[in-house]
């Protein structure tokens, strides 16, 4: 569920509209699709459900739709070539609700692209604003899942040297789960099927601190759901970059077998690193069998119904 692609047309095309020829915070690895295929195969995953990360940026609705169409059509030609190897999720021009409506239908009635890629903000708007209430709720009928990564945040934050990635990317998931959790977003929509990245983020362990707004400010009691951790644990997250001993056990504890994904945020982290961190959660995490099939298959087909048929679900997160 976590897994990047990166046409060159579309590192090409973010230069040519003023943003950086680089990705925020990370190096561009080389890709294609050949890369991709083999590490599936290496790895033992049947399927992937990829992305083009960091989707539109936040420009005018008419350039932002001609950038979201060319994309959107690229990953329909790639799922095709790829019949039960690959599935996608859109990019959409938003903030822009009306342009992001028409996408959405077209890549959903005419493509049959599997879902939308989101990143936490577009200019500022956090993907949990209710200017964006119309897009949710359509989402929600849909029932379309969602695949939220995490972007350089909008206000520059101290970086010391580093990359933005290396810090900034859990903090702007629990950015995004705070607005989601005060606006009772998954309430006013509750068809919405979110997918958290990089195992929520660090959500697992800020969820019990964003549940004590109420105790730092009176007000904020009427925002918050009457069971804030029960409300966050219906977000779904993914396995990149969490499959360690200091980090998995709270997203073990916090997000269980019926809501976790795999994921391997290839090209951006290496296979190896990848392939380390499955092997651990597949032999450390305290999984039974059947839930182990969930997180490698069962939750997956259960977002995307047209992998389900395939039985093949004997792979393993790590061989």
């Amino acid at each position: 569920m976590h897994h990047h692609v990166i046409p060159e047309f579309y590192v090409e095309e973010l230069g040519k509209l003023g943003f950086a020829s680089t990705l925020p915070g990370v190096d561009k690895p080389r890709w294609e699709i050949g890369t991709s295929l083999s590490m599936m195969d290496r790895q033992g995953i049947r399927a992937a459900v990829v992305n083009v990360w960091p989707g539109v940026p936040a420009v005018d609705a008419a350039t932002g739709a001609r950038l979201a169409r060319r994309v959107n059509e690229f990953l329909a030609e790639l799922t095709a070539a790829h019949p039960g190897r690959l599935g996608a999720f859109a990019v959409l021009p938003l903030p822009h609700v009306d342009a992001a409506l028409d996408e959405l239908a077209y890549c959903t009635d005419v493509l049959g692209l599997d879902g939308v890629g989101l990143v936490t903000h577009y200019g500022g708007v956090y993907v949990a604003d209710p200017a964006l209430d119309a897009f949710h709720a359509e989402a929600a009928r849909r029932g379309t899942p969602l695949f939220v990564h995490p972007t350089a945040p909008p206000v520059d934050q101290p970086a010391f040297g580093l990359p933005v990635s290396l810090c900034e990317f859990p903090f702007e998931t629990v950015r995004l789960t705070a607005q989601l959790l005060y606006n009772r977003t998954l309430e006013r929509h509750p068809g919405l099927r979110m997918i958290l990245s990089h195992g929520g983020g660090g959500v697992a362990y800020y969820a019990a601190r964003l549940a004590c707004g109420p105790l730092i400010r009176a007000d904020l009691a009427e925002r918050l759901p009457a069971d804030p951790i029960g409300y966050l644990r219906r977000l779904y997250s993914d396995t990149a970059m969490v499959g360690d001993p200091h980090a998995f056990p709270s997203v073990r504890s916090f997000t269980g077998a019926d809501r976790l994904l795999v994921g391997s945020d290839f090209p951006f982290m290496p296979e190896s690193f990848s392939a380390d961190g499955g092997r651990y959660i597949a032999e450390q995490g305290g999984f039974t069998a059947d839930e182990l099939a969930r997180i490698e298959f069962g939750n997956a087909a259960g977002l995307f119904p047209r992998f389900a048929n395939d039985k093949q679900e004997g792979r393993q997160l790590a061989r």
